[in-house]
């Protein structure tokens, strides 16, 4: 853990290399990522859940609307690259997505099944994954290209990120969980 409120676990750094084991590791990440978010949140009241992470920052609520925002957005950019020859994805911009109404208006256990439903497909579907497909790239317009070794390896760091950023806080607050 990082005192950087930010980056709590530190920043996404992919590995020198992708190997067998450390596929599995991350696709493990990601197959655990809703149950440990949503351990994160259990029990916080309405208000605890409107208080942001960090001066500045998204409200707890909204962390947890953007992680199924952005993974569904991780899981499309999978399907292209694995049914597409070197597609380029349309980004989004996060923030204005946590800013919507639906991130303060919907329960977030809306959101919280959401993850659940979208990480047994997407662990499923990676699982299944022949070596030499990690290999296939996209294109980012903003970042570039990436293969899916990347994509696998930025989103085991997003899910457990952002589940830090309410642990931390909770830790900070002094709120029991």
């Amino acid at each position: 853990m990082s005192d950087d409120l930010s980056y709590p676990i530190g920043p996404y750094a992919p590995p020198a290399t992708f190997s067998p084991e450390w596929r599995r590791e991350a696709i493990g990440i990601i197959a655990d990522t809703p149950a440990r978010l949503r351990e994160a949140v259990r029990g916080l009241t309405p208000e605890q859940l409107s208080t942001p992470y960090r001066p500045g920052g998204w409200t707890v609520r909204q962390v947890v609307h953007h992680v199924p925002d952005s993974h569904v957005n991780a899981y499309v950019r999978l399907k292209l690259a694995l049914t597409e020859e070197t597609p380029t994805i349309k980004p989004y911009e996060e923030s204005l997505w946590a800013g919507l109404p639906d991130s303060e208006a919907v329960p977030i256990e809306t959101s919280l099944a959401l993850l659940d439903a979208l990480h047994a497909r997407w662990a499923t579907l990676l699982r299944a994954m022949r070596e030499r497909e990690f290999d296939r790239e996209y294109i980012h317009p903003d970042t570039g290209r990436h293969t899916v070794h990347y994509l696998l390896g930025m989103y085991a760091w997003h899910g457990p990120h952002h589940t830090a950023h309410v642990t931390g806080l909770r830790r900070r607050m002094g709120w029991s969980g």
